[in-house]
C-alpha cells in the first residue's frame, strides 16, 4: 500500500479522538480556554449529561473575526508567545481543541473583544456553514451540540447522561478549586447543579465543592523545599471516605491525576488510617516549570517530574508536619462514638451498668443470657464494699481499690427493688473452642480462656464478619427487614451522587436501606437495616454513594453483593472502644464459633489470635 496524505478532517477527527474522549473532555478543553482568556464569570450549560449540548461563557478578553478564524485551524495557539513549550504558563497549548471538536459536533462560536462588535462562525462537523455579525456581551461563547453524532463508533461508548453529567461536574470542580478567584455555574436539563461565587478563600472554595466539614476537619499545609512549594487543606485521618475520588491534585494551577502524588499521599497517611480507607485533600504543588513536563499526556493530566524523590519526600513531609501540628483533634469527641450504645443507660453512681447496657439482639443478634461467671461490679452484680480489694467501675480511677486494714468505703444508693439473676457455675473452657471471655482490654479487644491457651479478639473486626454473614444469609432468604427511624434523616452530597443512590434506591431497600430524594443535593433516609440499628447512618450512606460510583451500571447491586453488604456491616458492628459486658463477649465468642469465616473480617484482617500455654511458658523462660 503507497503513503498517502490524510485529508484535513480525517486529521481533525484523529486528534479529537486524543483530545475528546467524552463530553467532559470537551467540556475541560473549553473551560480551560476560558480561564486563561482572563474570565472572572463562567457559565456554563449540558444537556443530556453534555452529550446533547455543552455551552460555555466567559466574560474573558474576546476574539476578533480573524482570530476566531485562526483559533479554528489546526496547531494555532494564542497560549506560545515563543517556541519555549517548556516554560508554559497557561492551562492549554496543544492547539487541536476547538478544530477537534468542531470536526465531530456542531460547534457556534461568537466572541466580542471590549470596544468592539460581536462575530459568530458555525462549524458543523468540520464544515464552515455561516459566520456573520453577532450580539453578545464581552467575552466568548462556545455552544457544542450533538457530540458524535455522525461518529456512531464513538457515541455507542458513551456512557448513561448520568454518568457523563458526573465525569462533567468533576471536571468543573477540579478547575474551580484552583481559581477561587473566579465565579462558576453549571446548569444541567435547567436546573442549576452548581455555583460559587469569585473572591473566595481557597479553604472556603476546597470546602464548598467537596465537604462543608473539612474546614473542621482539616489542617492547612503550607511546605517548601528547594524552590518547589505546598499548599492546600489536607483532611484528618479520621476524616476519610471509601474512595480515592475525594483527593484533588494540582500542579502548577493545572489539575492532574498522577500516580506519583497519589502514591506520596497514601504514604504520608500510613499508620495513622486503614487500607481500605482515603484521605480527603487538596493539595497545590508549585513547581518551577523547567523541572515539570505538563505534556506528556493528551489530555493533561498526567505531568512527569524532573527529580520524582524530591517531590515524594516534599509532600510526605509537609502532610505529616501539618497532620503532627493537628495533635490530637479528631473528626468527633471520643464520648460521641459510644453515644449510640449507651443511651437510655445512665450509669449509677455505684458503677452498675457504666457503659454497658443488656444484651440485645440490635446489638449482637443474640438475646440477654447472664453468664455463669460474673465479674464483680458488672452487669447487676453489686461489689462488696466490705471486703478488702473490692472494685467500683463507677468510682475514679484508683478510688474504688480498698486496701488491705483499710475498712474505708464510699457511699451507695440503697439497694433497688429488683429481683438478680441467679448464676449457675463456672462453664468448663473445655466446652468451647474459642474459650469463655475473661476480660476486656483497651475497650477494643475481648482477652479469653481456651483449653490450651489464650486468645485475644478484636472485637469491631468479629463483629463486622458476623454482620456480613448475617446479611449474606437474609438476602438469600429474600432481603434483609428494614427499622424506620423515628426521625428521617437527612444526608447532604453532591448531585452526581444523589443520582446514583436514586437510581438504586429500589435495590438498596432490598439491603434495608430506605432512601427517597430530597432535593438536588440531598437524601432522606427513613429506614435502615434492622440488624445495624441507627448507627453512622450519615456515614453508611456518604460510602455507597462512593462505591456506587465505582461500579458497572450494568451489574445489579446483587452481583456486587459483598462490597455492599460489607460496607453496611462495617458501619453497623461493635466498635472499638465500646465497654462489653461478659455476658456480650461471650455471645459474641459463640456466634464466632459457628459462623463461616470468622476468623478474618470483611477486609481481611485476621479476627483473633491465640497464644498457646507454650508460647506463654516461652516468654516467661519457663521452658
Amino acid at each position: 500500500m503507497s503513503i498517502r496524505r490524510l485529508p484535513e478532517h480525517l486529521v481533525n477527527r484523529i486528534a479529537a479522538g486524543e483530545v475528546v474522549e467524552r463530553p467532559a473532555s470537551a467540556l475541560k478543553e473549553l473551560v480551560e480556554n476560558a480561564i486563561d482568556a482572563g474570565a472572572t464569570r463562567i457559565a456554563i450549560r449540558l444537556g443530556g449529561g453534555g452529550t446533547d449540548l455543552v455551552e460555555v461563557t466567559d466574560d474573558g478578553c474576546g476574539m476578533s473575526p480573524s482570530d476566531m478564524a485562526l483559533a479554528l485551524e489546526r496547531h494555532a495557539t494564542s497560549k506560545l508567545p515563543d517556541e519555549a513549550i517548556e516554560n508554559v504558563a497557561t492551562l492549554g497549548f496543544r492547539g487541536e481543541a476547538l478544530p477537534s471538536i468542531a470536526s465531530v459536533a456542531r460547534m457556534t462560536l461568537e466572541s466580542r473583544p471590549r470596544g468592539a462588535e460581536g462575530w459568530a462562525r458555525v462549524v458543523d462537523n468540520g464544515v464552515l456553514v455561516s459566520e456573520g455579525p453577532a450580539a453578545i456581551p464581552p467575552g466568548t461563547r462556545v455552544r457544542v451540540e450533538a457530540l458524535f453524532e455522525r461518529v456512531p463508533a464513538r457515541r455507542k461508548f458513551l456512557r448513561s447522561p448520568r454518568s457523563e453529567f458526573a465525569a462533567c461536574i468533576d471536571v468543573v470542580k477540579r478547575l474551580a478549586m484552583a481559581r477561587p478567584d473566579i465565579g462558576f455555574s453549571v446548569e444541567h436539563d435547567g436546573r442549576r447543579s452548581l455555583g460559587v461565587t469569585g473572591g473566595e478563600s481557597l479553604p472556603d472554595r476546597v470546602a464548598a465543592l467537596t465537604d462543608r466539614g473539612l474546614v473542621d476537619n482539616g489542617v492547612g499545609v503550607d511546605f517548601v523545599r528547594e524552590g518547589i512549594g505546598l499548599g492546600g487543606i489536607a483532611g484528618l485521618p479520621t476524616f476519610n471516605r471509601g474512595v480515592a475520588d475525594h483527593q484533588y491534585l494540582f500542579v502548577n494551577g493545572r489539575p492532574v491525576k498522577d500516580r506519583l502524588l497519589i502514591g506520596a499521599i497514601r504514604g504520608a497517611y500510613a499508620e495513622m488510617m486503614p487500607r481500605d480507607r482515603h484521605a480527603v485533600v487538596a493539595l497545590f504543588l508549585d513547581v518551577p516549570p523547567d523541572a515539570v513536563d505538563v505534556n506528556v499526556h493528551p489530555a493533561k493530566t498526567e505531568v512527569r517530574f524532573r527529580d520524582p524523590a524530591l517531590v515524594r519526600g516534599l509532600i510526605v513531609s509537609g502532610l505529616r508536619r501539618a497532620l503532627d501540628e493537628a495533635g490530637h483533634r479528631s473528626q468527633r469527641a471520643p464520648e460521641s462514638a459510644l453515644a449510640a450504645w449507651t443511651s437510655g443507660q445512665s450509669p449509677s453512681p455505684s458503677g452498675e451498668g457504666y457503659g454497658v447496657g443488656p444484651l440485645r439482639e440490635l446489638d449482637l443478634g443474640y438475646a440477654a443470657r447472664p453468664h455463669p461467671n460474673p465479674v464483680p461490679g458488672r452487669s447487676g452484680s453489686q461489689p462488696d464494699l466490705n471486703s478488702p480489694g473490692g472494685y467500683s467501675p463507677g468510682t475514679p480511677e484508683g478510688e474504688g481499690l480498698y486496701k488491705l486494714n483499710d475498712r474505708r468505703t464510699f457511699f451507695t444508693p440503697p439497694p433497688q427493688a429488683r429481683a438478680e439473676p441467679a448464676y449457675a457455675p463456672p462453664p468448663e473452657t473445655t466446652d468451647y473452642p474459642l474459650g469463655v471471655a475473661r476480660g476486656q482490654v483497651a475497650k477494643t479487644y475481648i482477652v479469653a480462656e481456651s483449653p490450651d491457651g489464650l486468645i485475644l479478639v478484636d472485637q469491631h473486626a468479629a463483629h463486622e464478619r458476623l454482620v456480613l454473614e448475617r446479611m449474606r444469609k437474609a438476602m438469600a432468604n429474600g432481603g434483609v427487614a428494614s427499622q424506620a427511624l423515628l426521625l428521617p434523616e437527612v444526608v447532604e452530597l453532591d448531585e452526581p451522587a444523589c443520582d446514583r443512590l436514586e437510581a438504586r434506591a429500589a435495590e438498596l431497600s432490598e439491603f434495608g436501606l430506605d432512601l427517597d430524594r430530597f432535593g438536588p443535593r440531598a437524601m432522606l433516609v427513613r429506614g435502615v437495616p434492622a440488624m445495624l440499628g441507627q448507627g453512622d447512618v450519615i456515614g453508611l450512606v456518604t460510602d455507597l454513594a462512593d462505591e456506587l460510583a465505582a461500579f458497572d451500571e450494568a451489574l445489579s447491586l446483587k452481583e456486587r453483593l459483598d462490597h455492599v453488604a460489607a460496607t453496611m456491616a462495617c458501619h453497623g458492628s461493635v466498635r472499638a472502644g465500646r465497654v462489653l459486658s461478659v455476658a456480650e463477649m461471650n455471645a459474641l465468642l459463640r456466634e464466632m464459633e459457628v459462623t463461616p469465616h470468622s476468623g478474618q473480617c470483611n477486609h481481611g484482617r485476621p479476627t483473633w489470635v491465640k497464644l498457646a500455654h507454650g508460647d506463654i511458658e516461652k516468654l516467661f523462660g519457663r521452658k
